[in-house]
């Protein structure tokens, strides 16, 4: 009984120190703090040393908790991203994700052998743990603080956060080896890493469309898409891992392809990961917080700031400057990127491999990662938010998206109902443009639902809900947002082969003998473009109207403002493209057709 008795009291206390770090992020939110470093902080005062006095030293536990947590965060951030939002920046991440990680490591490196007094493997071995920026960290410190980021920046730090944990990971584990074994060259570490990233690649792609095609063709009871989803990641983790490829690698790349196809249940899979990723989190760090022996610390403190400072001040920057200096950053959005290289639960994470695998000094890594850590989540944590907005990389807050309901009607048609406010300068209000693919099904006016009939004509203020197919839903936002103000029409310029998106279709049968319908007469441009897109408009975006070519050649507020013509007997020329843009279209186009986005 007493057996059974202590696992009764491991599981009280397990829940009442996650209970805690739940809690405490009411706190933490309420003044600023990093949440983070609340998780690590509770941690170390249930630990030996602090007021808790929990004796915790079960690393091989730490080590498999912390591998399906990371693997759980690295596939909650692959499902979020989007692939049309990434695709241009995906050179400059990876440069960062491996290059920028390496020479982090490099340039940290050299402070650590002389701070630390070790040899320059173990030296390499501290500058690894630590060079990676964290994922989690930095997204949710974003979000926590209500930041909007311009889109370049936003994506760079998002494609990269995603990606260089695997190569640290890597270089991590062929550095123990290297100190452990104590043979072993530099081409065979390239060897490796090729082989695993190759394999990790594969195994994630192939991996991420198998459980796309399973999602949509096995009729799951409701409320086992996300489980079966979930579980299926740490699948393709678990055995990418075993045949000693990227694991890590593997389950961020899933997660891209899986929520970038249409899938049933995609909302509720969201909402299911992100509690699974934050209750992930919350037990790593926690974790390694009663790993942590504040007495122990102090006799690294001092060097682990030193190195701190270097790795924040010097060598991250270096890393970043370095390798956007081919692409079109300013100095500005450098900055900003090399200040959010936060290092959070992955560095405390490596730091416990050598650890398990007992090496010496192998506390010396974990003190100083935990140092780190802790000084990284305070000083750029905390500042940010005002980081971003000195540096002009903060956008004005977006208002809250709107609410999607999954329909998985009978007949096997997936519609998502979705619900927006009617606003007086809205595209919908001004025109009563929707698209054809979508339908209008209820109106909510004064607490009385109304179906589109009766309610007709739609106030402002009222609450409309429509029914759209998952994969186009999205493109319905842009006609309930206000519309920006336009110009007045240059009329010059609709005898060049640029118009104004405020021209009608009407104006331009005039002139260049165009057939339309001739309800379609009235409508602008603009309007034409926001019914027969299935997509928000991005610029090169192509219609075809009668024999001309309509090509949007500018966006303003998600609609296109102005539109160049493509005549049939004068095709518009392309303007040459240079090697970098050439081999980038090349790359998106390659990476689209293999993981079917």
């Amino acid at each position: 009984m007493a057996s059974l008795d202590s696992v009764s009291i491991a599981i009280l206390l397990g829940a009442v120190l996650v209970m805690a770090g739940i809690l405490s992020s009411l706190l933490a939110l309420r003044f600023g703090a990093p949440l983070l470093l609340v998780f690590l902080l509770i941690g170390v005062m249930a630990g030996d040393s602090g007021p808790g006095q929990l004796q915790f030293d079960d690393l091989r536990t730490t080590y498999l908790v912390g591998s399906v947590a990371l693997a759980l965060i690295l596939f909650d951030g692959g499902l979020r991203t989007r692939f049309q939002n990434i695709s241009a920046v995906i050179a400059p991440s990876m440069l960062l994700a491996t290059v920028g990680v390496l020479l982090t490591a490099l340039i940290t490196a050299p402070v650590a052998r002389y701070a630390l007094d070790l040899n320059w493997t173990e030296a390499l071995l501290v500058g690894a743990v630590v060079a990676s920026t964290d994922a989690a960290a930095v997204f949710l410190l974003v979000h926590a603080q209500g930041l909007r980021l311009r889109p370049r920046v936003g994506a760079t730090l998002e494609a990269e956060s995603g990606t260089n944990d695997p190569f640290a990971v890597f270089l991590t584990l062929m550095l123990v080896e290297l100190i452990s074994v104590g043979n072993g060259s530099f081409a065979h570490v390239a060897v490796e890493l090729g082989r695993e990233a190759v394999l990790g690649a594969v195994a994630g792609i192939a991996g991420g469309r198998l459980v796309v095609l399973a999602l949509n063709r096995v009729a799951l009871p409701q409320g086992l898409h996300a489980p079966f989803v979930l579980t299926a990641a740490l699948v393709v983790f678990g055995a990418t891992q075993i045949v000693h490829a990227s694991g890590f690698l593997a389950v961020y790349l899933a997660g891209i392809i899986i929520g970038n196809r249409p899938t049933r249940a995609h909302n509720a899979l969201v909402t299911f990961l992100d509690a699974a990723t934050w209750l992930a989190q919350i037990v790593m760090f926690v974790l390694l917080g009663l790993l942590a022996s504040p007495q122990r610390l102090v006799g690294s403190i001092g060097p682990a700031v030193f190195i701190a400072l270097v790795l924040m001040l010097v060598a991250r920057p270096v890393a970043v400057f370095l390798c956007l200096a081919p692409f079109r950053f300013n100095w500005r959005e450098k900055i900003f990127i090399a200040w959010t290289g936060l290092r959070g639960a992955v560095a405390i994470f490596l730091a416990s491999i050598p650890m398990m695998v007992g090496l010496s000094k192998a506390y010396l890594y974990f003190d100083v990662a935990f140092v780190i850590v802790v000084i990284s989540l305070l000083l750029q944590g905390w500042t940010l938010a005002a980081a971003a907005r000195r540096l002009h990389v903060a956008l004005p807050r977006a208002d809250r998206g709107p609410r999607r309901v999954e329909l998985d009607l009978p007949g096997q048609l997936e519609q998502q109902l979705v619900g927006y406010s009617v606003r007086p300068k809205s595209l919908f209000f001004r025109r009563g443009l929707t698209p054809s693919w979508s339908k209008p099904t209820l109106v909510i006016r004064d607490q009385h639902i109304l179906s589109p009939v009766e309610a007709d004509p739609v106030r402002p203020g009222d609450y409309i809900y429509l029914l759209a197919p998952p994969e186009k839903a999205e493109a319905l936002d842009r006609f309930f947002v206000d519309m920006p103000p336009g110009a007045a029409p240059d009329p010059h310029l609709l005898g060049d082969f640029t118009v104004s998106g405020e021209h009608t279709l009407g104006e331009l049968t005039e002139v260049y003998g165009v057939k339309i319908d001739a309800d379609q007469a009235g409508l602008t441009l603009a309007d034409y473009f926001d019914i027969h897109l299935d997509h928000a408009p991005k610029e090169g975006a192509t219609l075809d109207l009668d024999a001309i070519v309509l090509v949007a050649r500018s966006i303003s507020g998600g609609r296109v403002n102005v539109i160049g013509l493509r005549l049939p007997e004068d095709p518009e020329e392309v303007p040459a493209m240079t090697r970098l843009g050439s081999l980038k279209r090349k790359l998106a186009s390659l990476w689209s057709s293999v993981a079917g986005i």
